[in-house]
């Protein structure tokens, strides 16, 4: 899939966008908000610093969703607080778009990472994260934690189906980050 850069009055339009919920910053946090469905997957990917910033730079860049099959329109090419970016996933000629703007970045010697929360536009509301740490001993994980709830008249008709979705897309991320 593709990564190009968000600019003109998109990106004007999206800037100024309020997020749809009012909870910033909790999926980083151990207490996921009520009201939401929750995901919170992890996954192993190796062991050692090259293994460590390879799969970051793939988180910080938007390459894993590039990588897990989504078209991603950013504002910059690095995940920075208060940027804008619009995930696109299409089959065939049908796609959604889910417009979203980074709320925290995670910037530390051994975690790398980043949230972000939903816009007007996308077809949920709530937040998620996606963290790459390293342990003390150089193991690599991948952390993805979500909160959401259906906005749109088809996200709520989906129930079960929008819950596949959002597993298979989680399982995608993780495994944009193995390769």
């Amino acid at each position: 899939m593709s990564i190009v850069r968000l600019a003109g009055p998109l990106l004007e339009e999206l800037r100024a966008e309020r997020l749809t919920y009012g909870e910033v910053g909790q999926s980083l946090c151990d207490d996921l908000p009520a009201g939401y469905k929750w995901v919170r997957a992890s996954k192993v990917l190796g062991s050692g610093q090259m293994c460590f910033e390879a799969a970051a730079r793939k988180v910080m860049t938007w390459e894993m969703h590039s990588g897990a099959g989504l078209d991603v329109a950013a504002s910059s090419a690095r995940a920075e607080v208060d940027a804008v970016a619009v995930m696109r996933l299409s089959i065939g000629p049908i796609g959604v778009s889910a417009p979203c703007r980074v709320v925290r970045v995670v910037d530390e010697p051994n975690a790398q990472g980043f949230a972000y929360g939903t816009l007007a536009g996308h077809p949920e509301s709530g937040e998620e994260s996606f963290v790459v740490t390293m342990s003390e001993d150089g193991q690599v994980m991948a952390t993805i934690v979500a909160f959401s709830r259906p906005v749109t008249n088809l996200a709520r008709l989906s129930g079960p189906l929008g819950r596949f979705v959002q597993s298979r897309s989680t399982a995608a991320y993780l495994r944009a980050l193995s390769s």
